[in-house]
């Protein structure tokens, strides 16, 4: 089975002049874009979203990504289905597809 799980970004403007940190009254944080994952080789959900999580999570003072948003394969094609042709292609072609039992680190 194919799942499709999405990360989004949060960058920290306050960490970029100033220490960023919330008890320093210098947090600052911005939503920003995300990647989109097409994960097979795992049956359950729960596990595709561990792996993103395990492969692109980040969360320091300044970034931070995480899964946001999951669904099976066919499921995303139906949302996306209502897109334009030329974005639908994009957005696939944008994805990155990977799987646990080939997975190199960097090679996403």
């Amino acid at each position: 089975m194919k799942f499709v799980v999405h990360t989004q970004t949060l960058e920290n403007y306050g960490a970029h002049a100033e220490s960023g940190k919330f008890a320093d009254g210098m947090a600052y944080w911005k939503f920003k874009s995300g990647d989109t994952y097409i994960v097979s080789g795992l049956d359950r959900i729960q596990d595709a979203v561990a792996f993103v999580a395990a492969i692109g999570m980040e969360n320091c003072i300044s970034y931070k990504e995480f899964p946001c948003h999951y669904t099976t394969y066919g499921e995303w094609l139906k949302e996306i289905a209502d897109d334009s042709e030329e974005y639908q292609k994009y957005q696939q072609e944008s994805a990155k597809e990977v799987d646990p039992r080939t997975y190199k680190k960097g090679g996403a």
